[in-house]
């Protein structure tokens, strides 16, 4: 890492120290060209150094979220010169709103743990910082966000099938114009309405999976997620979600989205997307029909 990265990290972590002692304060400092990175990680010891390293160049901070991992997640972010915050984890949209308000800078880049910028990407952002945020869309209006493709793995091998690609993401956005919304899992950044947003080149390379079986574990884990969504639902909408979704996820994601160029790892992509859509709306019902009797 350069020294000169190490030193304004150093710089930040005396300063977050300081501001602990006033923890019913929050300052945020306004200087357009700075960018906050913010980090959610939960035991992401095998991913978090080529995190944190990817944004080394264009990050003034580097703030981790991390919920209490019982592995050297923290151990290594601190090492690198990040400032590491334990919060309990409740949920993807409030652990995200949580960790954006800590950041020190008007720019913030939101990153998962297990994602990292690819070359192309930091080109990009680095100009844009370079602007100082300046730039307008067609129309004159001032950016005020800036969304990017996100390329997801498995094992080490780029997936743009299965509709996993592009996944568009807004994560680099000005922190007083907006805020994580949508339905756990599934969360994503909303800008105030009527704001400019851009798309920009390159990719957010995503490693989330490092064999079939976390493909499987996930489908698994965000079904159960989103069964619990669903209480209170109008009981024929959950069914009627419940018959279809599932074929016709798999369907889509496999012949129109091209997972079956992928041979049998995307045949099992999509064979756990309809998984985890089985499991959403089948628990989900049986859910609502409990709270019946």
């Amino acid at each position: 890492m350069p020294p000169e990265f190490q030193n304004s990290f150093s710089t930040n972590i005396i300063f977050k120290n300081y501001l602990k002692q006033y923890k019913s304060f929050k300052f945020v400092t306004v200087q357009t060209n700075k960018i906050s990175v913010v980090i959610i990680a939960f035991n992401e010891e095998a991913n978090i150094g080529n995190c944190i390293q990817s944004v080394a160049p264009i990050a003034d901070e580097v703030i981790i979220v991390d919920s209490f991992s019982t592995d050297r997640t923290a151990e290594i972010a601190e090492n690198m010169g990040a400032t590491v915050l334990q919060h309990t984890f409740e949920g993807h949209i409030q652990q995200k709103n949580w960790a954006r308000k800590q950041a020190n800078y008007e720019w913030v880049l939101s990153l998962d743990a297990d994602e990292c910028l690819s070359s192309e990407l930091l080109t990009q952002i680095t100009a844009i910082k370079n602007s100082n945020f300046s730039e307008k869309d067609k129309n004159g209006k001032p950016i005020f966000g800036y969304s990017m493709n996100r390329l997801n793995h498995l094992s080490d091998k780029p997936i743009k099938g299965c509709g996993w690609y592009p996944d568009r993401k807004l994560r680099l956005w000005n922190n007083r114009f907006g805020q994580w919304t949508g339905t756990n899992p599934h969360d994503r950044f909303e800008l105030q309405s009527e704001l400019a947003e851009k798309h920009i080149l390159g990719d957010l390379l995503h490693y989330t999976y490092s064999d079939r079986k976390a493909v499987y574990n996930q489908a698994i884990k965000f079904g159960n997620i989103g069964a619990k969504n669903l209480e209170n639902s109008f009981l024929l909408t959950i069914l009627l979600k419940w018959l279809s979704s599932p074929t016709i996820k798999f369907s889509k994601n496999y012949f129109l989205k091209g997972g079956y160029k992928y041979g049998f790892d995307g045949f099992y992509i999509c064979g756990c997307q309809w998984i985890e859509s089985f499991i959403k709306y089948g628990k989900g019902l049986l859910i609502n029909i409990y709270k019946l009797f």
